[in-house]
């Protein structure tokens, strides 16, 4: 029998909690959860993806985290349709790239980083 059997959350810590809360509601998507604040220090908001599986909790209670320290990794069916709508939107994005994963392997992706200076990969699926 395997110890765990689901990734069920990551925290990212954040300095902002409204200008973290609008970039991954409304510049990438997710939806909102939870929002649970008992002062500027300690709050959290949950996002879950569109389809499902672990969700990202965005917390200001840093404890041993740093804010712009993670590398998150996002899949989209559409890189080009994706890369333009945040770019649309105002995100600075790197190009469109193709071998995320080493050469030969065609992935393309690109990049940007989140409000707090977290690298944002977006790949094909």
């Amino acid at each position: 029998m395997p110890v765990v059997n689901k990734f069920m959350m990551l925290h990212i810590a954040v300095n902002d909690m409204p200008k973290a809360k609008e970039f991954y509601a409304d510049q990438l998507g997710l939806e909102v959860v939870k929002d649970y604040r008992m002062d500027d220090a300690n709050w959290w908001v949950e996002l879950a993806l569109p389809e499902g599986g672990a969700h990202l909790t965005l917390t200001t209670h840093h404890a041993h985290m740093a804010p712009g320290t993670l590398t998150l990794y996002f899949a989209t069916a559409d890189v080009d349709a994706a890369h333009k709508a945040l770019s649309d939107k105002g995100v600075e994005v790197s190009k469109v790239q193709d071998d995320l994963h080493g050469p030969g392997s065609g992935t393309k992706w690109f990049n940007f980083k989140d409000v707090d200076g977290n690298l944002v990969h977006i790949e094909q699926a």
